[in-house]
């Protein structure tokens, strides 16, 4: 009786099930499948490498400018203590957002973009990609006075050995291709060309024939001045601090730094303007009024003299000598404040246009505080609206804001003058009360010195004022001479940039990461779709007795296809040895000491068929190995070939052409001629298949079989019996009646597990004797994480036959 429960090692009716895959298992499969992430990273890193190669690099170049904040000073009122700011040379807090939107003006980039002719590029072919010249690597510049700038260009120059000459070909206009012969042209001199007139001059760093064509583009101007302007980037330093770091970005370093100085001299050139304009406006206003009182000063100046002529009137000065000082005390205050009442009613006159904005005088002779700050005030507010329009339009909310706080001021102003009006008329009131009374003491002076005195008040009056605006016009002037540049350059451009894209660091981890990334993804998607059984875990569902596992027997295979795959050859061949240590010998020992521990230790012979669910799955090897295991203990073994269509077992002995499938037959009658003796082992016989036959199953159902397997069972110990897969043909089936143990053979990685449950049906409904099974070809199991458990016990005992 054999003994079908699991003993010991081989109990497995309590097992626990492992889901996922665990971080042994994780590291295996990486390690078993190197050769996929040497493939993808070697694949990432060459499309890396490629799109740095492909990849036009960009630059960012950077520069720092310091510009003046406003402290109501000029360096005029320092050196001339009598002159007064006109309007201020700085900038305030509240405008520090309108200096960044000044230096990322598109109105400064078209004045860049045509000093620095950037509308023209050169580029020259290359390996990968083509190689922009600017500079100092730039021979020639090429001038399309035809085309105009909402139009494009396109022509290719070769310089020609000689020094003096070029070759024109390749000409496009608006992006079409004219077909035209190439032209040959001298440097300097206007050409006529299928895109219009060309003049191609050298730079200072020509140096003769270039060894490639240079291909020359004239762009849409307008697109490239916005172009230019998106790639400009101003931010303030610190908010306590009036420093502006500006950012640009290009193809070219030399370009980007030659575009941000350009930017910098461009602000301080309209800067320069803004002040000189400023200047220019009160200058013509100055002499505007010079005119006016130089014209009534001669008027005053005639009536006096005609007046003496014709009356003859004496110098009455000394006469009333001692009333003339009070009334010319009174006439100088009367002076002071008839300056301040013209200048107060003529500002007023110029606020009384509502829409039109333009500087007053901010030096006014007005002595109200308030009055001043709020002309200066208005005269910043109307340059910063003009600015504004200038570079936008009217409609811009910045000149609409701007419009309705300069509305505002002028009504705060016109107040404030109506109130310095009010009071100065009222002073002048006042005083001439006091003049009148001191007229009056004056009785004996005669009439003529009465009208004198009104008409030379009047001179006076005239003469005071017309010294008083040539003065103010020379400060106008001097403000012209010595206004200069409200900004500074803190730190200029570096020649070399700094290097933004492609960034071979960063490009290079995304390669590694993609490099090991995508076989990861890959081999965890193919290892959660994969159903098949790899390890013991896989079947340990299996309620049927399980002996053991076998490793897979393999050699590598050689050349390059086999060091990059690491893949192994299975080889169908004996491997159990006499004494030997190795991983699949223990396995084959393991296997062995527990199929006799389930056959029982008894002195009859025990017969076991080995049968499989596929094709492929090993038990011929597992078979032979295992009756050569059994024969070198010393066990008188018989290995019978039953697979009648494929023999595989009979290669073993070199499949002789006589065998059962002729015994069967009843072509050979003599048992003794199909059995092969010590061919592999002195202790273990082999009956091969013979011919094969056309009728296989008929001749399993012979009665020969029956009385061979009988006769045997008293010559050997043990008989082992290759049959064909179970679910393929019937033969396991016929042939199951005539043995005491089944062996179902499970290959690691070609048995799905949604065949488990068929296994389990055979072996509960005892469809085959004694069921046991074996878990053949597992990988590697070196790394029983993922493929087994391992043997545990039986290693290194290599005295063990």
């Amino acid at each position: 009786m054999l003994d079908t429960t699991t003993p010991g090692a081989v109990t497995f009716q309590e097992h626990e099930e492992e889901n996922g895959i665990n971080l042994k298992e994780f590291f295996y499969l990486i390690v078993d499948n190197w050769y996929w992430f040497l493939i993808s990273l070697l694949l990432t890193f060459g499309l890396g490498i490629y799109y740095i190669l492909k990849t036009q690099p960009t630059y960012e170049q950077e520069m720092q400018i310091l510009v003046k904040k406003d402290e109501n000073s000029s360096s005029l009122s320092a050196q001339f203590g009598q002159f007064s700011s006109i309007g201020g040379h700085g900038v305030g807090n509240e405008n520090m957002q309108n200096v960044i939107y000044m230096l990322k003006s598109p109105a400064y980039m078209e004045d860049v973009v045509r000093h620095l002719k950037l509308d023209v590029n050169y580029s020259i072919e290359g390996t990968f990609h083509n190689h922009i010249l600017y500079g100092s690597l730039l021979p020639i510049m090429v001038t399309f006075s035809s085309v105009p700038d909402d139009e494009t260009a396109a022509v290719t120059v070769e310089l020609l050995e000689g020094g003096d000459k070029v070759m024109l070909s390749d000409f496009s206009l608006n992006d079409s291709i004219i077909e035209s012969k190439p032209l040959i042209a001298k440097l300097s001199s206007v050409v006529s060309t299928p895109v219009g007139k060309l003049m191609v001059r050298p730079t200072k760093y020509y140096v003769g024939a270039y060894s490639k064509p240079i291909h020359v583009r004239k762009a849409l101007f307008l697109p490239t001045v916005q172009s230019y302007a998106g790639r400009v980037n101003v931010e303030l330093v610190h908010d306590w601090a009036s420093v502006f770091k500006v950012k640009m970005l290009d193809s070219s370093p030399q370009r980007a730094a030659d575009v941000l100085t350009e930017i910098f001299n461009v602000y301080n050139e309209r800067w320069i303007n803004d002040i000189n304009e400023r200047a220019i406006n009160t200058a013509k206003f100055i002499d505007e009024e010079l005119n006016v009182i130089q014209s009534e000063l001669g008027n005053v100046d005639a009536d006096i003299s005609t007046y003496k002529s014709q009356n003859l009137v004496p110098n009455v000065e000394t006469a009333s000598n001692i009333y003339m000082h009070k009334a010319e005390a009174t006439s100088t205050q009367l002076l002071e404040l008839s300056n301040q009442l013209y200048m107060a009613r003529y500002i007023k006159k110029q606020l009384g246009d509502g829409t039109k904005y333009s500087v007053l005088p901010g030096n006014n002779g007005i002595e109200n505080a308030t009055v001043g700050r709020l002309i200066a005030s208005y005269n910043e507010m109307v340059l910063q609206r003009n600015t504004l329009v200038a570079n936008s339009s009217s409609a811009n909310p910045l000149v609409k804001d701007l419009d309705d706080q300069l509305n505002a001021t002028k009504q705060a102003i016109a107040g404030s003058l109506d109130n310095v009006i009010a009071a100065v008329s009222s002073q002048i009131a006042n005083l001439k009360g006091s003049e009148s009374q001191t007229k009056g003491q004056i009785a004996a002076t005669p009439a003529q010195a009465k009208y004198l005195l009104s008409v030379e008040r009047q001179q006076k009056v005239k003469e005071q004022l017309y010294v008083f605006l040539l003065q103010k016009r020379e400060e106008t002037q001097l403000s012209k001479a010595y206004s200069n540049s409200n900004s500074r350059m803190l730190a200029a451009p570096l020649g070399g940039g700094n290097k933004v894209s492609p960034r071979k660091i960063n490009v290079m981890l995304v390669c590694l990461v993609l490099g090991i990334l995508i076989p990861l993804v890959l081999l965890l998607l193919r290892r959660t779709i994969d159903t098949a059984v790899y390890s013991r875990k896989d079947i340990d569902s299996l309620t049927q007795p399980f002996v053991g596992e076998i490793p897979l027997s393999y050699r590598k295979r050689k050349g390059i296809m086999g060091l990059l795959t690491n893949r192994r050859k299975d080889v169908r061949e004996i491997v159990v040895q006499e004494k030997s240590g190795n991983v699949i010998n223990e396995a084959f020992r393991v296997v062995r000491t527990n199929l006799e521990f389930v056959l029982g230790r008894e002195g009859s012979c025990r017969t076991m068929m080995f049968t499989s669910a596929n094709a492929g799955s090993g038990k011929t090897f597992i078979s032979m190995n295992l009756a050569l295991s059994f024969a070198i203990k010393g066990k008188r073994v018989l290995a019978i070939d039953m697979d009648l269509r494929k023999a595989s077992l009979s290669t073993y002995v070199a499949s002789p052409t006589i065998g059962i499938s002729n015994y069967l037959s009843e072509h050979i009658d003599d048992v003794e001629k199909i059995v092969l003796r010590g061919k592999l082992n002195d202790n273990l016989d082999v009956i091969p298949v013979g011919t094969i036959p056309p009728n296989p199953t008929e001749l399993l159902f012979s009665e020969r079989l029956e009385q061979l397997i009988e006769k045997m069972k008293g010559e050997y110990d043990y008989i082992f019996i290759d049959c064909p897969p179970i679910d393929i043909v019937a033969d396991s089936a016929i042939i199951n009646k005539f043995v005491d143990l089944t062996v179902f053979v499970i290959r690691a990685g070609l048995f799905d597990k949604s065949m488990l449950p068929d296994v389990e049906r055979n072996y509960t409904e005892k469809r085959f004797k004694n069921m046991v099974t074996i878990l053949n070809g597992v990988y590697d199991t070196g790394h029983s994480g993922y493929y087994g458990y391992g043997y545990g016990y039986g290693y290194g005992y290599t005295t063990e036959k």
